[in-house]
Order: C-alpha cells, then sequence, then structure tokens
C-alpha cells in the first residue's frame, strides 16, 4: 500500500463522531494538498473493506459531494445520526463541524 493511501486511512479513521473533514484537507494532511480526487476515489474504493467513516467527509463548500439520491441520503442521514446539522441543500457549517487533527488551524487548508 502507498504511504499516501495509508495515511489517508488513518486520517479519516482518526474523524471523530460528529464532526466532518474536507477531501482537500485530508489530501494536504496526508502529504498531496492537490490530492482531493484521489482521496474521493480511495473513499470510493476503500471505505468498506476498511471500515472507514466516508460519511464524514465533504467537500471544500462544506456540503456533501454525493449526488445520487440514495448515497446523498445515506450520507446525510449518518451525519445527522452523529449530531451533525445538514441544511435541506446538504450543507454542513465547516466553523462549527471541521475537524482539525493535530492542532492545526481549518484556515491551513
Amino acid at each position: 500500500m502507498q504511504p499516501f493511501t495509508q495515511r489517508v486511512i488513518e486520517i479519516v479513521k482518526g474523524i471523530p463522531e460528529g464532526s466532518v473533514m474536507t477531501y482537500g484537507q485530508i489530501a494536504a494532511l496526508a502529504g498531496s494538498p492537490k490530492g482531493a480526487r484521489q482521496v474521493v476515489r480511495l473513499l470510493h474504493s476503500l471505505s468498506l473493506s476498511h471500515g472507514l467513516p466516508w460519511h464524514r467527509i465533504i467537500n471544500a463548500k462544506g456540503e456533501v459531494a454525493i449526488q445520487d439520491g440514495e448515497g446523498h441520503n445515506t450520507q446525510v442521514y449518518l451525519l445527522r445520526k452523529e449530531g451533525v446539522e445538514v441544511d435541506p441543500e446538504g450543507r454542513v457549517d465547516l466553523s462549527k463541524y471541521r475537524y482539525c487533527p493535530d492542532g492545526l488551524e481549518a484556515d491551513f487548508y
């Protein structure tokens, strides 16, 4: 397994319940600041086999990025179940729910 992939898995597993991170934030912390799309692909292919809390990852605008109905609804449901407020358009307040590990400020991302 590539170091970037391993680091993404570790970061995603470390997101606490009731918090979210962005694809770009994870990519930057894993060592590839422009690797947000790669994070998307890794989550798609590895979430089930590694038990990743994929639903805690949203886009940089604070939106649920999954567009299809079932996937979108599942992610919104799981976030709300953890206490994350998701508005009717699928947006989350990043200033309130964004997780910043290692004491790094959200503005870093």
